[in-house]
């Protein structure tokens, strides 16, 4: 079984990097990659509980990106990058700049929030390990702390929301330049769960070709297909997409604790001959397998 997205507490995951090791093992996973936002402060600790624990490990990076699309607006694009390497420091100086945004984002959502709900700094601080990158789970944990709403998925889909008075957007790196800069650092891109805000009711034919030709040809190199949050009208056109332009497609399960999100480890899945063409493309990093 092979899973290519979680999350850990150094971003906004539950488990620590060595407790989820510890669970993907539990759970039937053979071959596991750790993708916290915008940073890689978690590969070691899981480099080694992976060698202690007897699976592989695919070292990435779940990168926060934005991208301009054709009515103008700015879209939020998250792209993983597999096996970048790090110590490359156009990519690492960018995710800096994203980690630093998320400080000042965050601050200022927790400002506007204090203005009707009993919400600090400091509660929110308090859900994060220190250096954890921050985003709006911590918010939404410390909501969950404070009795306002009684889980993490609940503040998303209501105090949380884009559409929230809420919320502030951040700077993020811009699509097709992270994708650039992941190639240069020897990684893979693969674009985590597209079409996620796919309206309601919308047809085969609104989706967006033109948005992913684009993706495509500044080098995008797979698909995660099979995610939960991934509209079903869109898997086949996607696989069929991918099949077109000879793209990786992936199945993973954006896990985030037994209590940061609904999603199981295992409960979508990579084929092992994707996995290899990860592998066979990247050049950054070795993965542990």
């Amino acid at each position: 079984m092979i899973d290519l997205h979680t999350h850990t507490t150094k971003s906004d995951g539950k488990d620590s990097p060595t407790e989820l090791v510890a669970n993907a093992k539990e759970h039937g996973v053979s071959v596991l990659a750790i993708t916290d936002h915008d940073t890689t402060a978690g590969w070691d600790e899981a480099i080694q509980a992976a060698k202690s624990q007897g699976i592989g490990l695919v070292p990435g990076i779940e990168v926060s990106t934005r991208q301009l699309i054709g009515d103008g607006r700015r879209i939020s694009v998250h792209m993983l990058a597999y096996l970048p390497d790090p110590n490359n420091q156009q990519l690492f100086a960018e995710l800096e700049k994203t980690r630093t945004s998320r400080i000042a984002r965050a601050r200022k959502m927790v400002e506007l929030l204090s203005e009707d709900y009993p919400i600090t700094w400091d509660l929110v601080q308090a859900e994060l390990e220190p250096g954890a990158t921050i985003g709006r789970p911590a918010i939404a944990d410390a909501l969950v702390s404070a009795g306002i709403v009684p889980t993490r998925s609940d503040a998303f889909t209501s105090i949380l929301h884009r559409r929230s008075k809420y919320y502030v957007s951040d700077h993020s790196l811009d699509t097709l330049e992270a994708i650039r800069l992941i190639r240069q650092a020897g990684g893979v891109s693969v674009i985590a769960h597209p079409l996620l805000d796919f309206p309601a009711g919308a047809s085969i034919q609104d989706l967006p070709t033109e948005y992913f030709e684009e993706l495509i040809a500044a080098g995008l190199n797979g698909i995660e297909v099979y995610h939960r949050s991934v509209p079903a009208l869109a898997k086949q056109w996607l696989k069929d997409l991918a099949l077109k332009h000879n793209l990786i497609v992936t199945g993973s399960s954006d896990y985030h604790g037994l209590t940061g999100k609904d999603n199981r480890l295992g409960e979508n899945q990579t084929e092992p001959e994707m996995l290899q063409r990860i592998l066979d493309q990247a050049s950054g990093f070795e993965a542990l397998l």
